[in-house]
């Protein structure tokens, strides 16, 4: 087992570009361990509608990253109190959806710890029933990882905020999360004083042990290059992390004092590809040139408002603000 000094980067994107390039590019012939700690982000999952994992407006004023990955499985929150693993290696069918053999050695260090981990269902680590770690895989035919996360003493409250969607009346065949009830791993252990750093090393210390061989790797400037430059094209691309959501339809309506408007939106790799507005409001101008102006654009607050910022709206919705149409056409419900 060769494990990947990540050299303390927090960054998503980054740690993400790193896992892959590891996996594309590491010795056909051995075992990696990557371990990494994030700030503040939410990890969507491969086949997800970014829109439909999060509270879009809280993540925004937040500045909290979003990130798609190359795995499947839901969205989680990461910070700085969660620490993330991944085990980099040759694929072989019989490892496919066996997390139980990856995660065991992990299931064992924090059984030594006093916490009461177990395996449960498909890819999930439990505490007393509580979820302390979700599991997803993804596999290129020759090599594959297993990752997961572990929740040592991470802001449970930021979790329901910035997973707590408002966006509504969504309809995706994306893969949508199931919430569980989850828990920090530090509610369990009798030293509560022991940082996320500490518990990292422990972890660490625990699988060199369990192993004869095991070293450290290091990257090298020109392979450090080319994770940035991974991240640059993908991991940290509007088109990746929102685009690459599959095709979904919005339906929102809000009925004002001058009238009610009523949307309906598909948008397909992240732009608006067709645009019908319904209501009893009164305008001048036929609504049908909003439609088409709109038509084409990325489904994108800023975009959206950068399209109508010339735009008399009055002129069609008669005495609505255009705040108020902005809102309705890409904002958080009540």
């Amino acid at each position: 087992m060769i494990f990947i000094d990540n050299e303390g980067i927090t960054d998503p994107r980054i740690n993400l570009a790193l896992e892959e390039y590891a996996l594309r590019n590491f010795g056909e012939n051995d075992d990696y361990l990557l371990f990494y700690i994030n700030e503040p982000s939410i990890i969507i999952g491969r086949n997800q509608n970014t829109l439909e994992e999060i509270n879009d407006d809280y993540v925004r004023k937040n500045g909290i990253n979003v990130v798609r990955r190359m795995s499947g499985g839901g969205a989680v929150y990461h910070d700085l109190g969660n620490l993330n693993f991944s085990f980099i290696t040759e694929y072989k069918k019989e490892n496919l959806n066996n997390f139980l053999k990856f995660n065991e050695p992990v299931i064992q260090i924090l059984n030594q710890m006093g916490v009461p981990a177990e395996m449960s269902g498909r890819n999930d680590i439990l505490a007393n029933g509580r979820k302390i770690s979700g599991n997803a895989q993804f596999s290129t035919g020759k090599r594959m990882f297993s990752h997961g996360t572990l929740l040592y003493c991470s802001d449970l409250d930021e979790v329901s905020n910035a997973l707590n969607v408002k966006m509504s009346k969504i309809q995706s065949k994306g893969h949508k999360s199931v919430r569980s009830r989850v828990a920090n791993i530090i509610e369990f252990i009798d030293d509560k004083s022991r940082s996320v750093s500490d518990f990292r090393q422990k972890i660490l210390d625990g699988l060199y042990n369990q192993r004869d061989h095991f070293e450290t790797y290091r990257l090298s400037e020109d392979e450090w290059e080319a994770v940035h430059r991974l991240k640059d094209k993908k991991y940290g691309n509007w088109d990746w992390n929102f685009g690459k959501s599959p095709k979904f339809n919005i339906q929102r309506s809000e009925r004002f004092q001058a009238g009610e408007i009523d949307l309906r939106l598909h948008v397909e790799n992240g732009h608006i590809e067709n645009l019908t507005i319904y209501g009893d409001f009164f305008g001048q101008q036929p609504v049908h040139e909003i439609e088409e102006l709109l038509t084409g654009v990325r489904y994108h607050p800023e975009d959206i408002q950068t399209t109508l910022q010339p735009v008399d709206t009055s002129q069609y919705f008669g005495k609505i603000e255009k705040g108020d149409v902005l809102n309705l056409i890409y904002g958080e419900d009540e």
